[in-house]
């Protein structure tokens, strides 16, 4: 009884993690928009020359690799079901980050941003990642804190962004 209790409200903090996620990249979603629309009437373009596409074209690659590797490595949290510690955590890039997954979307729309030479874009998306680090990102946080307990806050502690 206890057990199905215990997986139940696992399943249901997994839920509320996904929520969250969700949101944050329909935040993001929105101000890319918000940007294309800016930029469409009011078109500065801030990087002369063809530098910014070749540039923005690196980091789209990057970032496309980015969350490919993030989402990989995340498969291999399941596998440990009760034997969690903070090198349970330290796999692929979250050896370096808590939400590689957010740097790459950021790091995507943002590298759009520079290949489409667009101002309004590069600003809209500094801004949404600022304003869903503070809300979503922190929100996720302490609801991995709740599930994992002190594994992940040791996690937290060694891996500082």
């Amino acid at each position: 009884m206890i057990k199905f209790w215990l997986e139940k409200n696992i399943r249901a903090e997994s839920g509320r993690i996904h929520k969250i996620l969700a949101e944050s990249y329909l935040f993001y979603f929105l101000f890319f928009l918000l940007g294309v629309y800016l930029d469409l009437i009011f078109p500065i373009k801030p990087i002369p020359g063809q530098a910014g596409r070749a540039l923005g074209l690196v980091v789209i690659v990057f970032a496309t690799l980015l969350v490919l590797w993030a989402q990989r490595s995340s498969r291999h949290l399941d596998a440990a079901k009760d034997n969690f510690s903070p090198d349970s955590f330290r796999r692929g890039p979250y050896r370096f980050t808590r939400s590689p997954t957010h740097w790459g979307l950021f790091f995507l729309l943002f590298g759009f941003g520079l290949s489409a030479n667009a101002l309004f874009v590069m600003l809209f998306i500094l801004l949404a990642f600022v304003v869903t680090r503070a809300l979503f990102i922190t929100e996720e946080e302490k609801i991995l804190e709740k599930k994992y307990g002190s594994a992940y806050l040791e996690y937290k502690k060694s891996v500082k962004f």
